[in-house]
């Protein structure tokens, strides 16, 4: 889990960083918004290609200018881009296309308005070579995300931009690995086997999910944009330098609202108390003694999150099985 630095060869990473944002990312977004406003077309400005260019900065590494076709990252790095940002919304009365920066439909003038936020990374395993490419031979799988910090507030004027790095070969990612080898195993070839002229749809990999949190994903970057309409501010909020070892730094605590009472109690009957207690809020931690007769509720509000050490004892989810819901967690900072 740590970058080889004779690969390191940009400097003046958070300088360069803010630099990109400003001019690939958030100056054309100001433009376009200005623009959907006549055309009633969607703002949204893909994040793919801009997404490889931060990630180059993020990592301290150059690209091997190869597009689409070569290494992501000139160590062998794998980066991957989501954004939620300015995706296209929906009225609920009239169903019409909504934008983001609209509050209400134009066809109808309801603010009866989904707001989605349903984006996810995509992981295309489609032989027994591209599933051993992200599983064995890639050092670094690099998940970049754009979204709302505050979503839930309605808040689509600050936005938020993070990195999260999963390295495939490390024990403390495993799981990734026993994720993507069950899609191949169990849903592609199935698929391929039932339905030989189809090519089955990618691996979903959502945001702030059961699986993402238990691939234990390392927050390499996270930066905030305020009053990102008009006039953006950058704040960075967490960056770890690319040449420090992320070996001894936590991954992202799962929030306890995922779980599901039989999931919290495996945890509690699994696990050595000493290491329940870590993960309990102080003030509550004289209730693990009366675990068992608390209500699912009461159980939930012990736990500041669940950690890497707690999530050892949790079994995968339905890894087998193709999943198309949208995920309603979301971590807020």
């Amino acid at each position: 889990m740590k970058p080889e630095k004779k690969y390191i060869t940009i400097s003046d990473n958070i300088a360069k960083i803010k630099q990109l944002l400003s001019e690939l990312v958030l100056e054309p977004r100001i433009k376009a918004i200005k623009w959907s406003f006549v055309t009633k077309q969607s703002p949204s400005l893909k994040i793919g290609y801009p997404g490889q260019h931060l990630a180059s900065l993020i990592a301290g590494m150059e690209g091997e200018r190869t597009g689409a076709r070569g290494n992501d990252l000139i160590d062998g790095s794998e980066v991957k881009s989501c954004s939620r940002i300015d995706q296209l919304d929906k009225c609920k009365d009239c169903s019409s296309g909504v934008a983001r920066v609209e509050p209400t439909c134009s066809k109808c003038g309801s603010a009866n308005i989904d707001r989605r936020d349903d984006s996810k990374w995509l992981f295309t395993v489609r032989n027994v070579d591209d599933l051993q490419l992200l599983v064995n031979r890639v050092p670094r799988v690099m998940l970049l995300l754009g979204d709302y910090p505050n979503f839930e507030k309605q808040d689509f004027n600050s936005l938020r931009f993070q990195a999260f790095e999963i390295w495939p070969n490390n024990p403390r990612n495993h799981r990734f690995r026993e994720i993507i080898t069950n899609y191949h195993d169990k849903i592609y070839l199935e698929h391929k086997k039932n339905n030989p002229n189809k090519t089955p749809a990618p691996k979903n990999f959502w945001p702030y999910s059961y699986q993402f949190y238990m691939c234990n994903p390392i927050s390499v970057f996270s930066c905030r944009i305020l009053n990102a309409n008009t006039t953006p501010m950058i704040k960075i909020d967490n960056y770890i330098e690319p040449h420090i070892s992320r070996e001894n730094i936590g991954s992202e605590i799962m929030p306890v609202d995922i779980l599901s009472e039989d999931e919290i109690d495996l945890i509690y009957n699994s696990a050595e108390k000493t290491e329940i207690l870590k993960a309990l809020l102080p003030e509550k931690r004289s209730l693990l003694t009366k675990f068992a007769s608390l209500s699912f509720k009461e159980k939930k509000s012990l736990f500041v999150g669940i950690n890497e050490n707690l999530r050892n004892y949790l079994p995968l989810r339905d890894t087998d099985k193709i999943s198309t819901a949208k995920q309603k967690y979301s971590r807020i900072k």
